[in-house]
């Protein structure tokens, strides 16, 4: 059963909230994180991209950088930019995309329930980036970026929210370059606060949908500290992590596209040929076409688009990996056809989160950078949870969530 907690957050003031937050550290490069924040010393990319306070070039794992981002820390708190709430309590965050709005509950995570597999994941994790990310809650004695977890619906929450989101928000702003709106209540009254844990005790399962490896990192480093406190108890702060908790039927799952190098010294009409052996091909014409069901893809290829529907046989519908689209791509064109096996590492190839529209495919196609595109069907969440329950992993780049939850609307201490 899923443990979760009420802590004293960490956060701007209402009139500096939108000074102070901003996207997500991984989304984005250190020239992009250094050209958004521009003379803002409030922005939170002073913490959460530290390298942009050093001069261009600074690689972002220097140990300078890491110690920046403490005392940047430190002088938010001073100059009063995040004040830390008087009393432990859950928040709701919402965020609504295309007139579309989805409600999280701001918790707490155990710790031991990433550890125990009882926050389930569905994407590797590499050792460096974790590392990265636990260097940073070191440092920082904090999670400063939240993770973002799904979790089965449940009415009794998402009718206590709904009475939350009829009420005036603590924060509501339009986000710059997304141009989402973003509101976020405080869930301070104590049966609200009991209501919460309790209704979370009986979920026997969470799920990591974005953020594996700032999950991996702050359950490690809470291990750490278990291991480091001779006096440990369990009820110390540093045993629970900052999650933005989803109903799984809310969240947006968009496709995460690819786009290729070159046809692995093919021509066009022996790609096209080699193709055919697994799918029924079929060419649409020059307007951009996007697959419509589960196993059909769209190909972008000499100003042409095509749909590509997997022949029965090439997948297997009771297998929760043999039945996704990315792995059905991955080994029976990447892979078998263009010879592009490792997508994590491969430099033939580049992939494409669906927010951008298929539009960008055929662009980097039209311009030479690309030879090639390749449009496939959004994965959904119940696939998600069904691959996270059966212990396996997804494909490299299979999921892309959007919108991305805003950095800077709340902070956990782990002390």
């Amino acid at each position: 059963m899923a443990i979760v907690k009420p802590f004293r957050g960490i956060r701007p003031p209402k009139e500096l909230v939108e000074r102070v937050e901003c996207r997500p550290y991984d989304v984005l490069d250190s020239d992009e994180a250094r050209a958004e924040a521009g003379d803002n010393e409030m922005s939170l990319y002073r913490i959460i991209k530290p390298e942009i306070n050093f001069e261009p070039g600074t690689s972002e794992y220097d140990p300078r950088v890491y110690e920046k981002a403490a005392e940047n820390f430190q002088l938010f708190q001073d100059k009063g930019w995040l004040v830390q709430d008087d009393q432990e309590m859950y928040y709701i965050y919402a965020q609504t995309m295309n007139g579309k709005t989805q409600y999280g509950l701001v918790v707490g995570a155990y710790v031991n329930d990433y550890l125990t597999g009882v926050i389930k994941k569905h994407e590797l994790t590499r050792r460096d980036k974790e590392e990265d990310r636990m260097k940073h809650v070191r440092v920082n004695n904090a999670n400063i970026e939240p993770v973002f977890f799904a979790y089965p619906d449940n009415d009794v929450l998402n009718a206590l929210i709904m009475r939350y989101a009829a009420t005036q928000p603590e924060y509501d702003f339009i986000a710059p370059i997304d141009g989402f709106r973003h509101q976020f209540w405080c869930i301070s009254d104590e049966q609200d606060i009991q209501l919460i844990t309790s209704e979370f005790a009986k979920m026997p399962a969470l799920y990591i949908a974005d953020g594996h490896h700032r999950s991996a990192a702050a359950a490690l480093v809470g291990a750490e500290k278990q291991k480091q406190n001779p006096n440990h108890r369990g009820d110390e702060e540093y045993n629970y992590f900052m999650a933005v908790c989803f109903q799984a039927s809310q969240l947006t799952v968009l496709d995460y596209n690819r786009v290729v190098k070159d046809l692995n010294g093919l021509t066009s009409e022996q790609f096209l040929d080699a193709l055919r052996k697994n799918f029924e091909v079929s060419d649409q014409g020059t307007e951009i076409y996007k697959p419509a069901q589960l196993h059909e893809f769209s190909l972008y290829l000499d100003g042409h688009w095509y749909s590509l529907k997997a022949k029965e046989g090439t997948y297997d519908d009771q297998d929760p990996i043999g039945v996704l689209d990315v792995d059905i791509s991955s080994r029976l064109i990447l892979n078998d056809i263009l010879n592009i096996g490792d997508l994590r590492s491969s430099k033939r190839i580049d992939f494409v989160g669906g927010l951008r529209g298929l539009g960008e495919l055929k662009r980097r196609v039209d311009s030479g950078e690309m030879r090639a595109a390749l449009a496939l069907y959004p994965v959904s969440m119940q696939q998600i949870m069904d691959i996270a329950d059966s212990g396996k992993i997804m494909p490299p780049k299979a999921t892309w969530f959007e919108p991305k939850l805003r950095s800077g609307l709340v902070i956990h201490k782990l002390s």
